[in-house]
């Protein structure tokens, strides 16, 4: 039985198969890899997550907290610097063994398209449910309440993203460039400006990386953020602009990448579209499925191309293979 009867405007749902649950990384054809490979001239590589401690303490977002890491049990003693002699004397082996509580968009991370859905009549009764991008629904496949109280995505989670591998051509945008540290909300025509003074151009299956400088002033405040700095700086993109929003539909781009907090500004400009707090999240998530990756660390790897008189490089980035996660750090790697 179809999910949906009605769509949202200016949606692609259905466009990739009614089942379909990875958006428009449909476009990362193989051909698409072939040709990112070539963007690879010398071999180096760039490490393109924080460390996953940052921002540090949870100024940035209330709700997200630093990793927790601890020692594993072995029977009830911590297997920290565990010595195996204590069993067997003759063994002199020493072992330590670790668990985590990571929330998995506090730092470099992936948006995975369960992340942000909307109220929308898609059955066509009359009334709004809690659906997600291609009608896969709250009620039956998405959080805690189709999962009797646990978290989960029984569609649309993070792991299938990690199945497609996630490699292809980047495309680095340097949006501090042009506006430093200032708090800029960036328009289509602002972007333009900016890319087409930088030489940028995306293509059909690129991946968009915009460098703002808000992730190495994270870096530099060395897990101690300033609030007001955190809310205060930085470019984001402005998605309450249409035509930026048809910008991002017609270039048939695959993801967008930002070092920032969510790409687009938040909360969001105020103007025309009354029913999104998060509208560029709302038009990528849920009507385009198109991943958002947020808190990259890029300024290292923008100086290099910029120096190389560069935007473009190979991109390698799956999330974890977590079954059932709305989203996942990251740890990409690009290669120039």
């Amino acid at each position: 039985m179809k999910r949906w009867k009605q769509r949202p405007d200016g949606s692609n749902w259905g466009d990739f198969g009614e089942d379909d649950q990875i958006g428009r990384l449909n476009l990362i054809t193989a051909e698409k890899i072939k040709t990112a490979a070539r963007e690879i001239i010398t071999g180096e590589r760039f490490c393109l997550s924080l460390p996953l401690n940052l921002p540090g303490g949870n100024a940035l977002n209330a709700g997200r907290h630093p990793p927790h890491l601890q020692a594993t049990l072995r029977g009830d003693k911590p297997n920290s610097n565990y010595r195996l002699s204590a069993d067997f004397p003759n063994f002199k082996d020493v072992i330590s063994d670790d668990a985590v509580l990571l929330h998995t968009q506090y730092s470099s991370q992936w948006d995975g398209l369960s992340h942000v859905g909307q109220e929308f009549d898609a059955n066509g009764d009359g009334v709004a449910e809690a659906v997600y991008y291609n009608g896969f629904s709250a009620a039956e496949h998405i959080g805690t309440e189709a999962h009797d109280g646990q978290m989960y995505a029984g569609a649309l989670g993070i792991e299938r993203m990690a199945e497609t591998g996630v490699q292809g051509r980047g495309v680095m945008v340097d949006l501090a460039s042009e506006y430093g540290r200032e708090h800029v909300s960036v328009g289509y025509d602002d972007l333009m400006r900016v890319m087409d003074k930088t030489g940028a151009e995306i293509e059909e299956g690129d991946m968009l990386c915009l460098h703002t400088g808000f992730a190495q002033m994270l870096v530099e405040m060395a897990g101690k953020p300033d609030k007001d700095k955190l809310h205060s700086s930085c470019s984001a993109l402005n998605g309450r602009d249409g035509k930026l929003l048809n910008w991002v539909t017609d270039s048939k781009l695959a993801v967008i990448i930002a070092d920032n907090y969510a790409v687009e500004s938040y909360p969001a400009e105020k103007g025309e579209g009354c029913c999104a707090a998060l509208p560029l999240h709302e038009h990528c998530l849920f009507k385009l499925g198109i991943h958002l990756g947020e808190l990259w660390y890029l300024t290292e790897l923008n100086d290099w191309l910029k120096t190389a008189g560069r935007t473009r490089f190979f991109l390698t980035a799956p999330p974890l293979r977590l079954p059932g996660a709305v989203g996942s750090p990251a740890n990409p790697v690009a290669t120039v």
